[in-house]
């Protein structure tokens, strides 16, 4: 928890759920915390921050889960590694297509009900069985979770897909609609995007991952809900993005590789342009914005 007033208040009102879905509509107590001393040692947690606030939020509780383990339900590559930096406890790599809309800090809309991928974080050797048994566990709560041995391919998937969306969706101010699949006219979008995820392909490919679903189908669907991504969000109010662990791990994983990926690059760098610019202060913008005296 970030904020003490949000902790307080979800201790009061607990978290309401709403769906148009009977079986995902109720209020859950909890007990909510923004000082680690107070939390107990865990059997299970669930990071679901933002991937560039996984250091800030998982390292002062990471001790917790030493006899535990831990799911990384964050966007892109690069949180798992963070992660396994602070627990000795199991490293899980998580991928869901989960999403919701917040309301306020004690009421959130669950939107989209499919499973949640998960596996075993390689370099920390995590036992499947464990995987198992958060994904059991997840599914006895109501939702969906599907346990594989290697998840590579299932966030492989949808870093290509969620990289390409959100870059496009940043740079654009769209949301995830048609414009992102139309392929019919010489300017549509779609063009991009299908070069943006055949390019992902690519780099998938040369790093040895199979992928477990086609990120242009899963694009195509996703373009018919006018869904805002995450990082449209951050955009517009001029908060950090997660451009690092989405077109920037697929560049960088491009050149360990030793394959082209000049689209990923550039998207990269404008959204890391864009952030700069927030910054750019009145003073320099009159600066650079004075018309040249004549000669």
């Amino acid at each position: 928890m970030r904020r003490r007033d949000h902790a307080e208040a979800l201790n009061r009102h607990g978290l309401r759920v709403t769906s148009t879905s009977p079986a995902h509509n109720f209020t859950a107590k909890l007990k909510a915390s923004t000082d680690a001393r107070e939390l107990p040692q865990f059997d299970l947690g669930i990071v679901a921050c933002k991937a560039t606030q996984t250091e800030e939020a998982f390292a002062p509780v990471g001790s917790l889960f030493d006899n535990g383990a831990v799911i990384s339900a964050q966007n892109g590559l690069g949180s798992e590694e963070i992660i396994a930096a602070h627990t000795r406890g199991g490293v899980i790599r998580g991928t869901t297509f989960m999403s919701g809309t917040r309301h306020s800090d004690t009421h959130v809309q669950y939107e989209l009900d499919t499973a949640t991928w998960i596996g075993p974080f390689e370099p920390r050797g995590t036992p499947f069985s464990v995987v198992q048994q958060a994904a059991e566990l997840i599914v006895a709560g109501g939702l969906k979770a599907e346990a594989l041995e290697d998840a590579r391919p299932a966030q492989w998937s949808k870093l290509i897909f969620n990289s390409s969306v959100n870059a496009a969706s940043a740079l654009t101010e769209l949301p995830h609609s048609p414009h992102f699949s139309a392929e019919g006219e010489f300017s549509d979008l779609g063009h991009l995007l299908h070069a943006l995820i055949e390019e992902g392909k690519t780099v998938a490919a040369a790093t040895g991952v199979e992928l477990h679903e086609d990120p242009w189908e899963m694009n195509k669907i996703g373009a018919q809900t006018n869904h805002p991504p995450s990082m449209l969000y951050d955009v517009r109010h001029h908060l950090p993005t997660e451009i690092d662990f989405l077109c920037g791990a697929i560049a960088r994983e491009a050149q360990h590789a030793g394959v082209p990926a000049p689209l990923h690059t550039a998207m990269y760098r404008l959204i890391k342009a864009k952030e700069a610019s927030w910054n750019f202060t009145e003073e320099n913008r009159a600066v650079a914005t004075k018309v040249p005296a004549s000669n």
